[in-house]
């Protein structure tokens, strides 16, 4: 029975990493593609600077640090700010505004953040489910403790 039980941990585990690596893949892969939709290109500096910082995590999972970096400027792209604006100005410039936003980043990642704490919530509660029940099992409780 113990077997089958670090089976099914090492199971749980190794999901939660294959999801996690590719939430973090995906994640660029939707970033550079709103990039592109939203034309947020100008010599492709940004295009090319999203990338997956390394995962920090337990060796189970119950504890992870995902981060992406990309170039500064792609916030203001996406709030449609910079230069134009005087820090301070109110916003009206006497013109009409140039900068337009440009929503790259906000649009999709909250969702997908989601996304991923519904599924380590589930893998999780079903592992501890198993511990939870394991716990109660008098036959295993005699012959492994």
């Amino acid at each position: 029975m113990n077997g089958t039980t670090n089976d099914a941990e090492q199971r749980a585990f190794s999901e939660r990493e294959k999801f996690v690596t590719a939430f973090n893949e995906t994640m660029l892969k939707i970033w550079k593609e709103q990039m592109t939709l939203l034309d947020v290109i100008d010599t492709g500096a940004l295009l090319a600077s999203p990338k997956a910082l390394p995962l920090r995590a337990d060796g189970r999972f119950l504890e992870l640090g995902l981060s992406q970096s990309f170039l500064e400027y792609g916030l203001w792209q996406n709030f449609g700010t910079g230069k134009e604006i005087p820090r301070g100005n109110n916003g009206d410039i006497g013109r009409e505004r140039k900068r337009k936003k440009k929503p790259w980043f906000s649009r999709k990642y909250y969702a997908s953040v989601m996304n991923l704490r519904d599924f380590l919530a589930d893998n999780m509660a079903k592992e501890f489910v198993g511990v939870v029940a394991q716990s109660l099992d008098d036959k295993y409780l005699r012959y492994n403790h």
